[in-house]
């Protein structure tokens, strides 16, 4: 399946992990870094500016690269750097074997549920994904960092 077939929000969420069996756990598990108790005198976020589901791959995948670019231009001490958003929701996939023969083998649409393959997290337009706190001086790294990051993400983002 491609990525653009998990895009679109659309339905409940399928969030009752306690019913999924075998639903996988997110790639991202950080989601706080650098200087959670500093003090600081700028705030800039990355918005989604659609309705989407992100995948967690793409999280984390954002993540990595925001706080490596943060990282080699700043001291850890000098930004807080802060993912917003949670992959609560489970993803679904009818897989379907496609060689000579897989015929005899799947069954097509009849009991087509689905196996759970990944999460996502559901961001509306607006909404905050990521969050970068850090002082004057070091505006445009967090803007820069921020824009590498939304080039991850599956969805147009402003930075704020």
């Amino acid at each position: 399946m491609r990525a653009r077939n998990y895009r679109p929000v659309k339905g409940m969420t399928y969030s009752r992990k306690e019913y999924i069996h075998g639903a996988p756990m997110p790639k991202i598990t950080k989601f706080t870094m650098g200087n959670p108790r500093g003090e600081f005198s700028h705030r800039v976020s990355l918005t989604a500016q659609s309705d989407a589901q992100v995948r967690h791959n793409a999280l984390e995948a954002a993540r990595v690269a925001v706080n490596k670019y943060l990282s080699t231009n700043l001291k850890s001490t000098d930004y807080h750097f802060k993912i917003l958003v949670y992959p609560h929701h489970v993803l679904r996939e009818n897989k379907m074997m496609a060689f000579a023969g897989a015929d005899r083998l799947q069954e097509g649409m009849r009991r087509a549920f689905g196996k759970p393959v990944g999460v996502a997290a559901r961001v509306r337009s607006g909404q905050a994904v990521m969050l970068v706190e850090v002082d004057e001086s070091a505006l445009e790294a967090a803007k820069e960092a921020l824009r590498r990051g939304a080039a991850k993400l599956p969805i147009p983002c402003r930075i704020v």
